[in-house]
């Protein structure tokens, strides 16, 4: 049984409740974070091991496989994205969440979550190449714009402009958030990426051995991306969440419908499960 836990957070419990949901549904979210970028992964495998059976001398041949890498990533990265913030709302709803129903939902968000991800991105790069930090803002009061859009059903517009007025006021806390992402990403990139780029730096002159080496390298790091993502976006979840506490009074929700009945999905409240 979850248990309703709607006061606002500060960051330290922001962090540790992230880390908690993670280890209780270890497996869930490493799927959701996984799998979807298997395809990405044995396509990069087969770049490059067998360019000469897939006839990758032909110039259309390479034009149709780099197209089916491409769309392989932008859906994998949808889905894990989309799946991950999903499963986390279902959980802080007190429902249970498995891997095979929640990437069949965010399926049918596919275009809208591509959308945002579009829009997001020509924002913060707009705003990158008037200067740095105004890039750096932007990307944080846009931090709530995915599970804006995967929890509220919203648009890619409505997306955008929601996320602004949750997060006005506590970019900073955003900007944490962001800085938590990147330790992380650094942290894994230093022990997994590194040493290997090292060895085939070290290598340039064997081409075998070079292929092997990369190989290990793409599954190594996908490994790691199915470890990462789960705790940045889990964490945006939290955050997201912890904004509506803030400012739309959850609580007098939750009072006035424990169950949750007669509220819109779009306006449901979290429950936190117990620490």
């Amino acid at each position: 049984m979850t248990t309703v836990d709607l006061r606002p957070l500060s960051l330290g419990e922001v962090l540790d409740r992230t880390f908690s949901l993670y280890r209780q549904h270890f497996v869930l979210f490493v799927a959701l974070a996984g799998i979807p970028r298997l395809p990405v992964t044995l396509l990069s495998l087969v770049q490059l091991w067998l360019p000469s059976a897939v006839n990758m001398s032909s110039i259309l041949t390479m034009v149709v496989f780099y197209i089916a890498l491409f769309v392989a990533a932008i859906a994998g990265y949808l889905l894990a994205q989309g799946g991950t913030v999903l499963a986390v709302s279902e959980l802080y709803l007190g429902r249970p969440a498995d891997v095979a129903t929640t990437l069949r939902r965010v399926v049918d968000d596919m275009f809208s979550l591509l959308g945002v991800v579009i829009l997001s991105g020509l924002a913060i790069g707009a705003a990158t190449i008037l200067l740095i930090i105004p890039g750096i803002y932007v990307a944080c009061r846009l931090l709530a714009c995915v599970p804006v859009a995967v929890i509220e059903k919203k648009g890619p517009g409505e997306s955008l402009s929601r996320s602004f007025n949750l997060t006005q006021g506590f970019a900073g806390r955003a900007f944490v958030v962001m800085l938590f992402y990147f330790a992380v990403a650094i942290g894994l990139s230093t022990l997994v990426v590194l040493p290997i780029t090292l060895i085939i730096a070290a290598n340039a002159n064997n081409p075998d051995v070079v292929r092997s080496w990369a190989s290990v390298q793409t599954v190594l790091s996908a490994i790691a991306e199915a470890l990462l993502t789960p705790i940045v976006l889990i964490a945006t979840s939290i955050f997201y969440y912890d904004l509506r506490v803030r400012k739309e009074a959850f609580d007098l929700q939750v009072m006035m419908d424990p169950e949750g009945a007669n509220i819109p999905r779009a306006q449901l409240r979290s429950v936190v499960p117990e620490q």
